[in-house]
């Protein structure tokens, strides 16, 4: 049985059956999972024992991507969790809080806390070409990775390519521009290392 990478592959040779199955999996005007993939969601995605997504989250997980939400670990109200363009994979003992957006690829550790409001996006919009629209003009991916033992206050923007280290705290309102090292607390716009701890 092919692998998912491989399936990837075959459908990238092939843009007219890669067009036909993205018309079916993906309403094009709402960008997410049309109904009766939203339905299936709970057949392939991977929840870890005691795990909660609550009933308002808008999970825009389409089958060709993977997300996994690690044991006990909780997503709250009116988050939306979207992997259509990468991966999304959480830890173990994570809190994602009220009104969090997360735009895959992205990793986030165990233990980790986020506050409300936040935005963590490994997404972009390209914009070079003046003679385009930039709405024609595609996106690009870099990966976001958040290790284990963080927290990030309310309001905070994590931005495409970020790596944020062990045991950190962001500051509220923060927006990471650049990789966090670990053991340290951060904030501002954009934010910087404010002290070291321990």
């Amino acid at each position: 049985m092919k692998d998912k990478e491989s399936i990837r592959k075959d459908l990238k040779d092939n843009p007219r059956l890669k067009r036909w199955l993205d018309f079916l999996i993906m309403n094009q005007r709402d960008a997410r999972p049309r109904w009766y993939i939203r339905m299936l969601a709970p057949l392939y995605q991977r929840r870890g024992y005691g795990s909660k997504i609550y009933r308002s989250v808008r999970m825009d997980t389409p089958p060709y991507r993977n997300f996994s939400l690690g044991r006990q670990s909780v997503i709250e109200s009116f988050c939306c969790i979207n992997n259509a363009v990468g991966d999304i994979v959480i830890g173990d003992y994570t809190r994602i809080g009220i009104h969090n957006t997360i735009i895959g690829p992205v990793t986030i550790g165990s233990h980790v806390n986020l506050a409300q409001g936040i935005v963590i996006t490994a997404l972009n919009h390209n914009f070079e070409d003046t003679g385009l629209r930039i709405d024609e003009q595609g996106i690009s991916t870099q990966p976001v990775v958040i290790g284990d033992d963080v927290w990030i206050g309310a309001n905070a923007v994590i931005l495409p390519g970020v790596t944020i280290g062990h045991h950190v705290v962001v500051a509220a309102g923060a927006v990471v521009t650049k990789d966090v090292p670990d053991n340290c607390i951060v904030g501002g716009v954009p934010a910087k290392i404010i002290k070291a701890i321990g």
